[in-house]
């Protein structure tokens, strides 16, 4: 039987009986244990098995919030199949569009049953058009409790994770049972966690494997106090998190970093008397960290007494389940100043004082236990400290492969490495992040990473935080280039534009010493992002690249 399983009903007969998950948040909140969780998971598995669902069956969930998801979760693994968090629509989703991509990626993993929560139970037509089975999650509540659970092997599919890319092409990571206890006992260890003590607070999709692996299957697997809301709570009043952070003695949050540029900016401003002195884990992941970013979100959160201490870098990605490399509790953020010069040209990351530094990275830890990694360069050869290459890793919670529209992918090769297609290197052990080997600019000899021309771009007044991507036109020729592409609220006005991409042009050269060939302006909303909010650079380079072809053409 899975371990994995076996935990989640000894934390519901345990410490679950006390602890558990508050949602509702801000207006109607409501606590629900572990344990009264795992009972409404028995009940949901019960109709689920009785409805003809048999072990190993692929099991998609398309619902909004938490206190649906974590019961309906809970009873696909109970009943012995696995899960898919369906990409969700958006009010500006072509619903006929998103319903082909859906039946492509239900095909792909071989699912003929959605669990439908609200708001997406109003759906139910489309689906019954599409042919696409499915069960109102609500309507599972009264089904009779699973009298045993179904028993699946450490290496049975638990989580089918959609990759991030187009849904129009998906991939989905396949994270098995084995591979989730693997993982969360190792961010478990190196954080610290105390079920006693801690309180996470979140406002994650739980579409995303920080928000449902780190954010909602860990707590619940460790018998953790858990406050939950979903994004849009947070994106509309994004005083939120730390209101409840303050009200419920918070200790341990998580976000890319756009999300805490956002807090930040509003904690400056905010007049509310907010405590947030018991934070000791605020996670940055799942994009580039900017230590400005980090900086102002310190500075603001200084006097409601957070500790810049909290700062948490980490490193992972859904092909290692979740993730690969923590920092260590409270040591807040350490950066690691580097020669430019030498690391474009030479690829070498040489220390220089950080007073006369150009260039900067976070310092992402050393890898969890269970993993190890290495940086092998583009020939294979494995390359020492401060050498910079591809990142590859291996261990018990690296998972074994994709499923795709063609079939099965392994993600190993035949020694058990995981190339992770991101460029970076070690210190002592620990982990650094460059930037991804695809994106990487080559001018005459030099690479270029986009997050530092992105950074540039984005201080630019009228630029809107986070909202500038660096796309690579003519890539792998001698004539590659690059363009800028930003969001501004000045979009639209011809006279305030000009201004806004002649100053992004000046900030990008002053900091890599080249000129991109365009920079586009576009309204606030119109680029591209992945469930966690990371830019989409591919997308946004497809989505203009007529006007960048175009102006890149014009440039003298």
């Amino acid at each position: 039987m899975s371990r994995f399983v076996d935990k989640l009903v000894e934390t519901a007969n345990t410490g679950g009986r006390r602890r558990g998950v508050t949602t509702g948040e801000p207006t109607e909140p409501l606590h629900t244990t572990w344990a009264q969780v795992h009972e409404q998971a028995r009940a949901m598995a019960g109709a689920l098995v009785t409805g003809g669902l048999a072990r190993h069956d692929a099991v998609a969930v398309l619902a909004a919030q938490p206190a649906a998801i974590g019961p309906a979760v809970q009873a696909v693994w109970l009943a012995g199949g696995s899960v898919t968090m369906l990409h969700q629509p958006t009010p500006r989703s072509d619903l006929a569009v998103w319903a082909e991509d859906t039946v492509r990626v239900l095909n792909m993993i071989g699912s003929k049953l959605v669990l439908l929560g609200a708001p997406f139970d109003q759906l139910a037509p489309l689906l019954d058009e599409h042919g696409i089975g499915y069960q109102l999650i609500d309507g599972l509540a009264s089904g009779t409790p699973l009298s045993s659970i179904v028993e699946v092997e450490e290496d049975a599919p638990a989580l089918l994770q959609l990759t991030s890319g187009s849904t129009a092409d998906p991939k989905a990571v396949r994270i098995t049972h084995g591979n989730l206890l693997a993982n969360i006992s190792a961010m478990a260890e190196r954080a610290e966690l105390d079920e006693d003590k801690d309180i996470m607070v979140s406002w994650l999709p739980m579409f995303h494997d920080m928000g449902m692996v780190g954010f909602y299957t860990t707590p619940m697997l460790m018998g953790i106090e858990l406050v939950k809301v979903t994004p849009v709570d947070f994106l509309s009043a994004p005083l939120l998190w730390a209101r409840l952070i303050s009200n419920y003695r918070g200790t341990i949050t998580a976000a890319p970093n756009f999300a805490y540029a956002l807090l930040g900016r509003r904690l400056a401003g905010a007049d509310e008397d907010f405590d947030l002195s018991t934070l000791r884990i605020a996670l940055n992941g799942a994009e580039p960290i900017d230590e400005k970013a980090v900086e102002s979100f310190v500075s603001a959160g200084a006097r409601f007494g957070m500790p810049a201490e909290c700062v948490f870098p980490a490193y992972g990605m859904a092909e290692g389940t979740l993730a690969i490399s923590f920092a260590r509790p409270f040591i807040g953020l350490r950066l690691d100043h580097v020669d430019a010069e030498k690391l474009e040209a030479e690829n070498r990351a040489v220390p220089v004082d950080p007073a006369t530094a150009t260039r900067s990275f976070a310092l992402l830890g050393p890898p969890l236990s269970g993993f190890e990694v290495s940086i092998v360069s583009l020939e294979g050869e494995v390359l020492g400290d401060r050498e910079v290459g591809e990142i590859r890793v291996r261990g018990e919670s690296v998972t074994p492969g994709y499923l795709t529209v063609d079939g099965p992918v392994p993600t190993q090769d035949d020694q058990g490495w995981l190339h992770t297609g991101d460029l970076g290197y070690t210190v002592d052990g620990e982990v650094v992040i460059c930037g991804r080997a695809k994106d990487v600019i080559i001018l005459a000899g030099r690479n270029i990473y986009p997050t530092d021309i992105e950074r540039a771009a984005s201080a630019v007044d009228g630029v809107r935080a986070g909202n500038a991507v660096a796309v690579r036109l003519d890539a792998g020729t001698r004539r590659e280039r690059f363009a800028v592409v930003v969001e501004s609220r000045l979009a639209g006005d011809p006279a305030a534009e000009k201004v806004v991409r002649k100053e992004v042009g000046a900030r990008v050269f002053e900091a890599v010493n080249a000129r991109p060939v365009a920079v586009v302006v576009l309204p606030p909303g119109t680029l591209p992002k992945t469930p966690s909010g990371k830019l989409r650079r591919a997308a946004a380079g497809e989505q203009v690249a007529d006007q960048i072809r175009t102006r890149a053409d014009e440039a003298p």
